[in-house]
């Protein structure tokens, strides 16, 4: 019984080497989110490693194509691991490409608050903050400017409830959220002034931003002032502002819902008629006078 050779194509190079570019470019850029996450080392060390693993998906997206152009044109396998190679590498470029975009279209600005003319301050997160950070002061009027076209709708907000009472709202909300609060006072008479101080995550890096709640009396409700600022980079791609958005939202319907579940007050006990005897007394008291 004779033998059969079945003739198998040559595995093209390119894409095996696409597809090990591709798989070490995902360990890189995997262990720099844990080192963010964790905080374990400096993060601008960490950073500059997740860059440098997405230039080199870049460079595994291009040896993936011009294997697949081999693989066309001469006819050799490996089509698998061109294609497994391009998949990887467009996985980890898509959500730093819709970032890009974002900045493009932003401005570079990386501290929002609802009120650019006296911003709250801050002062515990002032000490905890790296020295290598953005600078704690408020950037000012080019800032508000900025913020004022990109943002218009972030102002501050002020709801009909005291200042204890919205204070507790928003000590609710940022807890639920599981932020680290760093300081949290509450408004007193003399100083009639609420303030949380807390220090926000991002969700996929787990980037530190810091976020301050400031709650004052107004009139017969409270204002709530918000400020967010991201600790690095001089643009932070819209999250502080749609921090502050969905913040304001959740204090607003934490407020009205504890004004809806206070208990109504019972309504005032009706007068029962006054008894024969009663009457006959009132009538007497009546003639004596």
């Amino acid at each position: 019984m004779g033998r059969r050779y079945i003739h198998e194509d040559p595995p093209s190079r390119l894409a095996i080497w696409a597809r090990r570019t591709a798989v070490f470019a995902f360990l890189a850029s995997f262990l720099a989110v844990i080192i963010v996450r964790s905080g374990l080392l400096e993060i601008k060390p960490a950073i500059a490693t997740f860059a440098g693993a997405l230039a080199i998906a870049g460079i595994a997206l291009l040896l993936a194509l011009a294997a697949l152009v081999v693989i066309w044109m001469e006819g050799l396998a490996g089509m698998g691991a061109a294609l497994a190679a391009m998949g990887l590498s467009l996985l980890l470029l898509a959500y730093p490409a819709y970032l890009g975009i974002r900045a493009y279209k932003l401005p570079l600005i990386y501290d929002i608050t609802t009120d650019p003319l006296d911003p709250p301050r801050y002062e515990a997160l002032a000490r905890v903050r790296p020295r290598d950070a953005n600078p704690v002061a408020y950037a000012g009027l080019y800032a508000a400017e900025q913020q004022r076209r990109s943002y218009p709708d972030i102002g501050p907000l002020t709801v009909n409830a005291s200042p204890q009472a919205t204070y507790d709202a928003a000590y609710t909300v940022v807890t639920k959220r599981k932020w680290r609060i760093v300081d949290a006072r509450a408004p007193q008479s003399a100083r009639r002034e609420g303030r949380i101080e807390a220090v926000a995550r991002t969700p996929i890096m787990g980037f530190r931003d810091d976020v301050i709640v400031r709650v004052r009396a107004d009139g017969d409700g409270t204002r709530i002032d918000i400020r967010s600022s991201s600790r690095y980079g001089s643009f932070d791609f819209g999250t502080n502002a749609a921090r502050i958005r969905s913040l304001m939202n959740e204090i607003d319907d934490t407020i009205a819902a504890q004004r809806s579940s206070r208990p109504a007050a019972p309504p005032p006990a009706k007068k029962s008629p006054p008894t024969a005897k009663q009457r006959n007394q009132r009538n007497r008291n009546q003639r004596d006078r």
